[in-house]
């Protein structure tokens, strides 16, 4: 195969894990490109289990690598083990997961914690000057992860012109707060930043199907082997 990309997970759900779809339609993207997928997540419970019927909060315990594995077919790594070496690129993909088990961005916004695996390799990365996509929610956590370093890296996760059941502005400024600069991008566009190689994708964050969140994550994958190619 080619390029190695890692594939962080949070879990495997939308409302608790990683967006199923979104994580799909990443690995898909990733074979089409003639990459190789490594996906990985924190050996960590989950902060909750949800209802995907109800919404309703259950009263059980979930371990965030061992669900990360229904969407990697089984084929999963320990964060802990994955250091930038491993990887040509990163893809993080969104679902609330990315905002309750890999930061706790849903809880205290842009002053929640991130976890210490999850911002090492984020920093990692960027350090090693390899390219980093975020998707739907993960733009908040290479925001939370760069924080203080004074990268000024720009990051989208939609835009407050078209339709979004989120609050596109106050994430947005929460971005900021931690040091990011937000851009507005509709569910069409990518918002592409070539000095810190990162690429982020607004995807769920706004109103739409199937087969645009299909093409917003290609649009971003694609760039993504292409920025490779460049280097």
């Amino acid at each position: 195969m080619g390029y190695k990309i890692g594939v962080l997970l949070s879990g495997n759900g939308v409302y608790d894990g990683s967006e199923i779809h979104e994580s799909v339609f990443t690995l898909l993207a990733i074979d089409e490109n003639r990459g190789e997928a490594v996906c990985f997540a924190p050996n960590v419970d989950q902060h909750h289990v949800v209802n995907h019927i109800t919404g309703d909060e259950m009263n059980e315990k979930r371990n965030v690598m061992i669900e990360a594995a229904r969407i990697a077919r089984g084929s999963i790594l320990d964060l802990a083990d994955i250091t930038q070496e491993k990887l040509d690129a990163l893809v993080i993909p969104g679902g609330f997961g990315a905002a309750k088990n890999l930061t706790k961005w849903a809880f205290s916004g842009p002053d929640g914690e991130i976890n210490a695996d999850v911002k090492r390799i984020i920093n990692e990365m960027v350090n090693a000057n390899k390219p980093i996509v975020g998707l739907c929610m993960g733009p908040t956590v290479i925001a939370k992860a760069l924080e203080g370093v004074g990268k000024k890296e720009r990051l989208t996760v939609g835009t407050t012109e078209e339709a979004s059941p989120y609050e596109i502005d106050a994430i947005s400024a929460g971005m900021e707060k931690v040091g990011a600069v937000a851009e507005m991008k509709s569910i069409r566009e990518i918002s592409i930043d070539p000095e810190n190689r990162i690429i982020t994708a607004p995807c769920y964050m706004m109103e739409g199907s199937i087969t645009d969140i299909r093409e917003n994550i290609k649009q971003a994958i694609d760039q993504l082997f292409e920025m490779l190619e460049e280097a």
